[in-house]
Order: C-alpha cells, then structure tokens, then sequence
C-alpha cells in the first residue's frame, strides 16, 4: 500500500512528460514481460473457463484502462497530494458499489465509512483554490478512476478462487495492452522522451512495483493475515502519497486538506475493520 501511495506521485511526474496511452500503455506491456515467466513459474498451464476470461476482459477495462486513463489525466490537473487523499475513498465506494450490484447488506459503519469519505471529499474541495495544480476536474478524474478500481474489486469478486492470481494479473495486463494499443499508436513517436535516463527510471519502476511487486506483497500478506485486518493497511496510501507529495514534490499543504485526510482516514478503518465472528 505504501508503494501504491508513492506511485501516486511517480505518475504525476510521468504524466507531466509522456502522453496519458504511452504512460498506461508500456506499463502493462512491461508488467506483461515480467508476469509472463512468473504465471508459468508459480501457476503453471491454466485453461480458463469463457465466463472467467470474458470477466478478467471487463476488470481490464475498468481497474486497468479506466483507472491508469482516469488517474494519469487527472494528475495533469491536480496535485498528488489531493489525487491521494481522493483515491482514499475506494474503499468506501467499494462497499457501495457492492451494496448496489452484489446486493450485499452494508452495517452501519460502513455506511458511516461513506459519510466520511464524503466529508474529506468536501473538505478537499474547500482546500481548493485557483490554478491547475488544484483542479476541479482533475479530482473529478481521479474519482472517476476510482469507480473504475471499485468496478474491478466487486467484478474480481464474482471469479475469486477460479483462477490464479498471477495468471489472471497476467490475462488482465494483456487484454489492457489490447485496449490501449490503438490509442499508443498515434502518439507512438512520444516514446523518444525515454531517451532520458530518469524518465525510463520512473516508467520502469512504475510499472514494476504498481502492476507486479504490490500485486504479489499483497498476497502474500493475504496468506498470513486476515482480510479484513489487511484492508486497514489501505490507509497506507493516501498516507505516503501525502507524504511523498509534500516531501519530494514540495506540494503544500492546508488545515482544510489535514481535515480531509483524518476523515479519509476515518473512512478507511471503518470500511476495511474486521467484523466480529
């Protein structure tokens, strides 16, 4: 989660210098050369149902495309501190999203968890001044990459257990690559700004902890914690993409947007605090 935080501002500096296609483009065609090996190493041969394939399609669509798309163009317009603190409300649209399509039974203090992401939205629209960096629209793209991570989360939910993480990471990473390569195509000359050894850096590093490194720590901490335990690390992201915005990127800071991150916050233990047996 930590990780997940800081690509934040790893893709705000991406998307100040590569178009938003490239950017989502090459990472899922990296993260496809290193998922590729890993699926066979650890999964082996899997054949896939039609049902399930055609469900990794849709959670391509939205948790990769839309997201990486909605999150990158946003960055354009808004600072990492705020696209951060907005991204803090997925769990809380998660459970709503589960609520309206999964017809799952929300208890109260996950609705509770919805009133305070709402509040620290409110908050970060009060920190809000003139400017590009702080841009209405650009909060309003990362929240619509947000829906796009809750559509994948409550989609993931219908095949959990019928297919292998990586090998479906891997199928997902590869529809992802198909979707966005007739949009790479015009822009295809962009790709010479990589010449500049710090821009590769960051594409790579991007991509490799974003799309594989988080995606197998996660698992992993899966195995050995439960579920509902892990979600409340999820405040780890809005926290180190604060972090990272304010330290490295020398983003500033207001009461309005600490207001909106303790509501935030408050959201996101709530949402993910595991239920009694």
């Amino acid at each position: 989660m930590a990780l997940v935080g800081a690509n934040v501002a790893v893709a705000k500096l991406l998307a100040e210098s590569l178009p938003v296609p490239m950017i989502a483009g090459l990472r899922c065609l990296i993260a496809c050369a290193v998922l590729w090996p890993l699926a066979r190493m650890i999964d082996g041969p899997v054949r896939l149902p039609w049902d399930v394939t055609k469900n990794l399609f849709w959670q391509a669509l939205f948790g990769t495309v839309l997201y990486n798309s909605a999150l990158l163009a946003g960055l354009r317009l808004t600072g990492a501190l705020e696209a951060g603190l907005v991204l803090a409300t997925l769990p809380a649209v998660i459970a709503v999203g589960g609520a309206i399509w999964l017809r799952e039974r929300l208890p109260p203090r996950q609705w509770l968890a919805v009133v305070l992401a709402a509040g620290g939205m409110g908050a970060i629209a009060l920190a809000r001044g003139g400017g590009v960096e702080v841009s209405l629209l650009g909060d309003v793209l990362v929240f619509a990459g947000v829906c796009g991570e809750a559509v994948y989360a409550v989609l993931a939910r219908r095949i959990a257990g019928r297919v292998p993480v990586v090998t479906a990471s891997l199928w997902m990473q590869g529809f992802s690559v198909a979707l966005l390569a007739p949009l790479c195509l015009p822009v295809l000359g962009e790709v010479v700004v990589l010449a500049d050894p710090r821009l590769a850096v960051l594409l790579l590093f991007h991509a490799l902890t974003a799309s594989v490194l988080c995606l197998l720590l996660w698992y992993a901490g899966l195995k050995r914690v439960k579920a509902g335990l892990a979600g409340i690390f999820t405040a780890f992201l809005p926290a180190t993409a604060a972090a990272v915005a304010l330290v490295v990127l020398g983003e500033s800071g207001s009461a309005a947007h600490a207001a909106g991150f303790a509501l935030l916050l408050g959201s996101v233990v709530l949402a993910t605090w595991p239920r009694r047996a």
